[in-house]
């Protein structure tokens, strides 16, 4: 049986190894361009030589890998530290979105270094601030604002390392930037939603981490002034510093109650929900005579969750993780590129709203 002579013709065309001309074709530019890249005979822009490297996985272009390497050569190798706060659930996650935004961005062949500072004082954070600015070349950090902490940023800076602050502002000009909830947006939203939600009005309790931590202040502020303007039936009575801590917030929450019998809210402006809702499970179930009580904390975790399925709490207000990691990324590779003349940057972000039916 004789063969058809097109099928062997096509037979070879398959077997043919691509040529640098199949590659221009394929990646739509020329074949001096794909030399340029290959042999880095002159510059070429960033995006066509990733199409040309793109084109060359594709057809299987032979030397694929030397053109990647090519590639990689023209993007610069960034490490990046994060320091954060309580290994809980919430920093966890922050911790993971962080490392995988480093990774996923192509502007840099990106090493995130992600640490939990499990004491909270000034002198450890600005002992792992320094030490993250030895092997570092930019620094993510969520602190409460502080002297010292803001006089190590200022001398990072001096170093040529950018130090942002992450979800709580710095008061130091020295900082690169900041990236977080708008604080302001968030307690009035919180007011907003007591005032509207409470079937009777009263007092209404707040707990805070701690007033160092400027989103939380500022937050604190914006709920009172939103009473005082929209609602002043509402009555915010002191807060209760809870340092974050689940324990010192099951404790304040339970005094909390105890002394208030009819309270009609509480804003929890900082962390330690955890406590709170476990406080909230044995004090004021969904079904006693305390559920008139509307409660707003931050976060959706596990423990939040569950509490607004089973209708322990009635709001939370969360940081979209996700994206503060990429915008994150992406100030911290700006900033290295245009240096401290850029001034810091600024980045608020819209919060994200839970209530049980769209959990």
């Amino acid at each position: 049986m004789q063969s058809n002579p097109a099928e062997t013709s096509d037979k070879v065309k398959l077997k043919r190894r691509p040529t640098i001309e199949d590659l221009a074709e394929a990646a739509n530019v020329s074949v001096a361009t794909v030399d340029r890249v290959l042999n880095k005979r002159h510059p070429v822009r960033e995006d066509t030589a990733r199409r040309v490297v793109e084109a060359a996985e594709h057809i299987g272009f032979y030397a694929h890998g030397l053109l990647q390497q090519r590639l990689d050569e023209r993007i610069p190798a960034r490490t990046f530290a994060f320091l954060l706060q309580r290994r809980d659930d919430f920093y966890r996650q922050f911790g993971t979105d962080l490392a995988a935004a480093v990774k996923s961005n192509s502007q840099i062949r990106g090493r995130a270094i992600v640490e939990f500072m499990e004491e909270l004082s000034p002198g450890l954070i600005v002992e792992r601030l320094r030490a993250a600015g030895a092997t570092s070349d930019a620094i993510g950090v969520v602190s409460f604002d502080h002297p010292y902490v803001n006089a190590e940023i200022e001398a990072l800076k001096a170093k040529g390392v950018p130090v942002f602050a992450l979800l709580a502002d710095l008061s130091t000009p020295a900082r690169a930037g900041h990236l977080g909830l708008d604080g302001r947006k968030a307690g009035r939203t919180a007011a907003w939603s007591i005032s509207r939600i409470a079937k009777e009005p009263g007092k209404v309790g707040i707990l805070i981490g701690s007033h160092r931590y400027l989103n939380q202040e500022m937050a604190e502020i914006s709920f009172r002034t939103y009473l005082r303007e929209h609602a002043p039936a509402f009555v915010p009575l002191e807060p209760i510093v809870n340092l974050d801590d689940s324990r010192i917030a099951y404790e304040a929450t339970l005094d909390l109650i105890s002394a208030n019998p009819g309270l009609a809210g509480i804003y929890a402006a900082g962390g330690g929900m955890s406590g709170l809702i476990q406080a909230l499970r044995e004090e004021a179930p969904a079904d006693g005579p305390n559920r008139r009580m509307v409660v707003v904390c931050n976060e959706l975790i596990p423990d939040t969750r569950s509490a607004l399925i089973d209708g322990v709490i009635d709001l939370v207000i969360a940081t979209p993780t996700a994206l503060v990691s990429r915008r994150a990324v992406e100030a911290m590779i700006e900033a290295l590129a245009t240096g401290p003349s850029a001034g810091p940057r600024q980045v608020l972000l819209p919060a994200e709203l839970y209530i049980s039916e769209n959990v």
